[in-house]
């Protein structure tokens, strides 16, 4: 999944963030990078606990492909939550101990803070091996700079369940926004839920991603720069409405009983066991719908649709939202100090694509080996990631860490049908600074 999307509260640790990155500005020793040219002992990087992928693909490449720079430089996993996993960056920013290798920040605007204070490495100059669709979104996240190495290459869309929505009366995929919501009122009247989302906590991305895009079908793939760019505000009038479409849509019930407590996982599993008709979710889901463990309804069975069209909107359905998910970031001071962290994230960059791609059916930034099979949904998520034009950037990419998560923590309110659409924007607009 995503780092994009799931930072929790940071709001107490608000001083010693302060502190810690006017200290990481200063510089300073990390316990595992070296200085002076010296080897660490150890190639720690550090997960988050929601994504297995990377740590299985790393764990992989460490007995296969990168065999000799982990006899050299032992590959070490540590794990933290994703929810705190921006308050954990900018501690150990500040004590000069980031690991080598390290889930990117969830927010966007704090690994480019920490990039600004010289802690995190811009690889470009490692970046070889990088999809050139991947560091477009890259780029475009970072003011131009590749500070990232993308572990996924992701676009968002609507899954649905076929059979479903078959056995309901809707034969054609909903194309515009009034028959998708014409057919969560039909599934609803059949006693099918419409949609799972996740709303718990951070986890209410699985809702501000509706309001977002609705935003860009709406407004046009650059409403979102604009409010960025102070050319606008998201508590003017038309965008306060793309709010209260999707407040709508939780009053009316359609997110379920009560998102606010649903989580990631929990979302992901209502889907895939049949008990609601839709999903929004990235393609870094494709290794869940592809397990047939855990998706019971059959990958066969699931649709992947845009996000449509809405009346009179300046936005298309070709504008396809777009992310690297789950990236990892590089210390700069530890690759630049250490010649068995350099060939260590070399090695990754150059294998690291197939790898994902043939033991999780997980669509990387990385060039990969044309040789690998893989499933039928996948292929044809390639193939819609092949064709996209124009891609565009999710509700919450150009806020700062604090309003990402009083958006997402307000999400699961709105998707809930607690909050109007008029005071999640005022809330998130007096955060944004």
């Amino acid at each position: 999944m995503a780092s994009v999307f799931k930072p929790k509260n940071l709001l107490a640790a608000a001083g010693v963030v302060a502190l810690a990155l006017s200290t990481a500005a200063c510089g300073g020793g990390g316990d595992d990078s070296a200085s002076g040219g010296s080897s660490a002992k150890n190639f720690s990087f550090l997960a988050i606990n929601e994504n297995t992928t990377i740590a299985s693909t790393l764990t992989t490449l460490s007995q296969k492909e990168c065999a000799t720079q982990n006899t050299a430089q032992p590959l070490d996993i540590k794990k933290q939550a994703q929810a705190s996993l921006d308050q954990q960056l900018q501690l150990l920013a500040g004590q000069g101990a980031l690991p080598q290798l390290f889930t990117a920040a969830n927010a966007p605007s704090l690994t480019s803070q920490l990039a600004d204070n010289g802690t995190v490495l811009d690889a470009a100059a490692v970046s070889t091996g990088v999809q050139p669709a991947a560091s477009s979104v890259i780029k475009a996240l970072y003011d131009g700079k590749q500070l990232v190495l993308p572990t996924e290459l992701n676009i968002e869309g609507i899954w649905y369940n076929k059979k479903l929505l078959a056995d309901n009366g809707i034969t054609t995929p909903p194309a515009t926004w009034d028959d998708l919501v014409a057919a969560f009122a039909k599934l609803q009247a059949a006693g099918v839920q419409p949609i799972s989302a996740a709303g718990k906590g951070g986890d209410g991305w699985g809702v501000t991603r509706w309001v977002g895009n609705y935003i860009l079908r709406q407004q046009g793939p650059d409403a979102l720069k604009k409010v960025a760019d102070g050319q606008a505000k998201l508590t003017d009038p038309q965008y306060v409405a793309g709010a209260d479409a999707i407040a709508a849509l939780g009053k009316a019930g359609y997110f379920g009983k009560s998102p606010t407590s649903i989580d990631y996982a929990t979302a992901l599993n209502t889907f895939l066991t049949g008990k609601a008709a839709f999903i929004y979710m990235g393609s870094w889901a494709l290794s869940d719908f592809n397990d047939e463990s855990k998706n019971k309804i059959g990958a066969d069975n699931v649709g992947f649709l845009k996000f449509p069209t809405v009346a009179g909107g300046a936005g298309t359905a070709d504008q396809t939202p777009a992310n690297v998910g789950t990236a990892i970031a590089i210390s700069k001071k530890a690759y630049e100090n250490d010649t068995n962290t350099q060939a260590w994230v070399k090695c990754i960059v150059d294998n690291y694509g197939t790898v994902a791609l043939r033991d999780s059916s997980q669509i990387t930034g990385f060039k990969t080996d044309a040789a690998v099979e893989v499933p039928a949904l996948t292929k044809q998520i390639q193939d819609e990631i092949a064709g996209v034009q124009t891609s565009v950037l999710w509700f919450e990419a150009y806020f700062s860490a604090k309003a990402t998560t009083v958006s997402q923590g307000n999400g699961g309110l709105l998707g809930g049908g607690q909050l109007t659409g008029e005071k999640f924007m005022q809330t998130v607009t007096s955060n944004l600074s």
